[in-house]
């Protein structure tokens, strides 16, 4: 039998649970394999689907008469239920070194990629910067039913979107919060110094608007491999309903042309090679539907990460025009954060800058108008071409949503 969660991912779901049932006043004991024993209050039994004494399997092993638990299922749904409103959202001070990159020229010329226009390094500085981090639940059902964490973050001071650096920093942020009974006495909690300025918060259309450009790309990345499968499948599917009801209607054809005109048996023949197309397309449609894929995203958790970079003030040039960016080096993750297209909110490499405000955006964002062919930037211009008024591309189709 597979199982639910990885090795590590096991560990973590585990942990998790144990944590969760220990809060709402569970008595929780670890068994072997990968297990949990749970004496349950009535309040975890009833949100949890659980008895009072509950045995919970996280690995592909199972410890006796335990249930299974994983990312798949509706485990997800119950333990929102047992959490309710706790945890959505959290702040953190992350402690990071203030050591600065050795060479940040270097750097910069190697991690931002300009085909069409140059830069200039004007200044690094150490600086202080928030980052929102939300985390979304997808889940995708169709003959199978698949569900993924999908996690975004922006740096609220560049707008970038550092998916490696959020995932290079994730362990040290996603660790215990601080506990004085497990710290010796010099270890501190951070704090903020006193004359620290951090960026203001996005309203919420602005956070609304990332997510509805910036999500899509990366849900398509774990949807990837599902819908890779769901194509196989429904590929082998139809070609084996072809192969049956072709090697019928052929048959029934066959028979068709070795008998006269006149004969009665001809006439049924031809009849039931129509119904054998009929019930051809029929069966076509019942596969159609049953893999049609209906994808959800909820909103789960949203954290508020405080911490020390070293800013990059950078000018960008295009002809005559200039314009100065900003971008930030994260010490823990020792990574320059890439700007994200001003249009798809991507970190897809190489960018090209547009002529009228110096957007930084992906090649597929200045293509040409599928009408009139001139090329235009969406960023400027996201509804309508400037030039024929033709509808622009619609973002879909920039980012290549998948599709069956």
């Amino acid at each position: 039998m597979r199982p639910d969660l990885g090795s590590h991912e096991q560990g973590r779901m585990q942990c998790f649970v144990a944590a969760l049932l220990r809060h709402e006043g569970a008595l929780v004991e670890t068994i072997d394999p990968e297990g949990l024993e749970a004496l349950a209050p009535p309040s975890v039994q009833h949100a949890l689907g659980i008895g009072e004494l509950a045995r919970l399997g996280f690995g592909s092993t199972l410890p006796s008469a335990a249930q299974r638990v994983g990312l798949e299922g509706d485990w997800l749904v119950r333990c929102s239920r047992l959490l309710g409103l706790q945890g959505r959202y959290e702040q953190r001070i992350v402690r990071s070194s203030a050591r600065a990159p050795g060479d940040p020229e270097r750097l910069l010329s190697r991690e931002l990629v300009l085909d069409n226009a140059t830069f200039r390094l004007l200044e690094v500085a150490p600086v202080w910067t928030r980052y929102l981090v939300l985390d979304f639940r997808a889940s995708a059902v169709s003959d199978d039913k698949r569900d993924w964490m999908v996690r975004l973050g922006v740096n609220l001071a560049t707008g970038a979107l550092p998916d490696a650096v959020l995932a290079a920093i994730g362990p040290a942020v996603y660790a215990p919060p601080f506990d004085s009974r497990t710290h010796g006495d010099g270890d501190e909690s951070p704090t903020l110094p006193a004359d620290v300025d951090l960026p203001a918060d996005w309203d919420r259309p602005q956070v609304l608007s990332l997510v509805a450009r910036a999500l899509p790309p990366r849900l398509n990345v774990v949807l990837d491999p599902f819908i890779k499968g769901l194509r196989r499948r429904l590929g082998r599917d139809q070609d084996r309903l072809h192969l049956y009801h072709n090697d019928l209607h052929r048959e029934a054809m066959r028979r068709v042309a070795a008998l006269p005109e006149d004969e009665p048996r001809r006439r049924r023949e031809v009849q039931r090679a129509a119904a054998i197309a009929v019930e051809y397309r029929a069966k076509l449609d019942d596969l159609a539907r049953q893999y049609a894929t209906r994808v959800t995203v909820e909103w789960v958790q949203t954290l508020e990460l405080a911490m020390q970079v070293h800013r990059f003030t950078v000018q960008i040039r295009r002809r005559k025009a200039d314009r100065v960016i900003l971008l930030d080096w994260n010490p823990s993750a020792r990574a320059l954060e890439p700007p994200a297209c001003e249009f798809t909110a991507s970190n897809e490499r190489p960018r090209l800058v547009c002529d009228d405000a110096l957007h930084l955006v992906v090649p597929a964002a200045l293509a040409p108008c599928a009408t009139c062919g001139r090329a235009f930037c969406r960023a400027c211009h996201q509804a309508r071409c400037p030039k024929c008024g033709a509808n622009a591309s619609p973002l879909a189709g920039v980012l290549g949503v998948p599709s069956l």
